[in-house]
């Protein structure tokens, strides 16, 4: 049953339908056309029925997010549905679940496309929020590298040397790269492309977060991560409504003058690295 009896409802687009970008959008999505977006049909399916049966208005876009005609597609179907208020960008693979060349591909290049697609169609005043991670703060690239990775075409990322030899040195190294890369394509778009578009964009830089795609990490470098955690401030680890509480806060009118930065949530993990509390081993 459709209880919606509005048709001209602003839209909301999520890319990457996982517990974190859900728990996002259902803090945000209210009064909104919701359009979820991932390259699993079922699984879209099923949590557009989870919102539907919760009162949301719900549509459904199966989206190859490695592919730039294919997210084209999604930020015009967004666009066709209504003024297009928010997009949020949780897309993403971890290191112990594919190869460096995945992990490039995916949460740094494809990550940019949807970056500059959804500039395109995003509403004067709209905002947009890209999910990085912590993990962008656990090396120090040079400035000439920043450089390049902030403002080279989106096209062209892939070519780049350090993109080509370095970050694929192993999943690890690509995963830090590809994290960093967000933070700084999103700094760059807040001041030309969002930016001329009027609307705002940021990023959320999780640390240590219990989702389903967590436990893979999880199973993988238990150990470490249980370290990690111990060596932190908080020393537990942190929910996805926590970072929706956030996210909705950076999405909101309340912080229309915050654009091109991002807000780590780490329960002081990088702290503890940077004050040599925890020694980073990466792999």
């Amino acid at each position: 049953m459709n209880f919606n009896m509005n048709s001209d409802l602003p839209v909301a687009a999520l890319l990457g339908a996982g517990s974190m970008g859900c728990a996002i959008i259902r803090r945000i999505g209210a009064g909104k056309t919701i359009l979820l977006g991932g390259d699993k049909e079922k699984n879209l399916e099923a949590r557009a029925t989870e919102l539907r049966s919760s009162g949301y208005v719900a549509e459904t876009c199966v989206v190859d997010a490695m592919d730039r005609d294919s997210v084209r597609a999604f930020a015009e179907k967004a666009a066709s549905l209504g003024e297009v208020k928010y997009f949020i960008d949780t897309a993403g693979a971890s290191p112990n679940q594919t190869s460096p060349e995945h992990i490039v591909a995916l949460d740094l290049v494809a990550t940019s496309y949807a970056i500059d697609e959804f500039a395109r169609v995003i509403a004067r005043g709209g905002a947009g929020l890209v999910i990085s991670s912590q993990t962008g703060y656990m090396m120090d690239f040079t400035p000439e590298v920043e450089k390049q990775l902030a403002l080279t075409p989106t096209g062209e990322l892939a070519e780049l040397d350090f993109v080509k030899k370095d970050a694929v040195v192993n999943p690890g190294i690509a995963y830090i790269a590809a994290k960093r890369t967000n933070q700084l394509r999103v700094r760059t778009a807040a001041a030309t492309t969002w930016g001329d578009a009027g609307a705002r964009i940021n990023t959320i830089s999780p640390g240590v977060i219990v989702t389903p795609l967590a436990y893979d990490e999880f199973a993988a470098a238990g150990e470490n991560y249980q370290k990690m955690i111990e060596a932190s401030p908080a020393k537990r680890v942190g929910t996805s409504e926590e970072i929706a509480a956030a996210a909705a806060f950076l999405l909101s009118y309340e912080a229309s003058f915050i654009t091109g930065t991002d807000l780590l949530i780490d329960g002081g993990v990088i702290a503890a690295i940077k004050s040599g509390r925890y020694q980073l081993n990466v792999r």
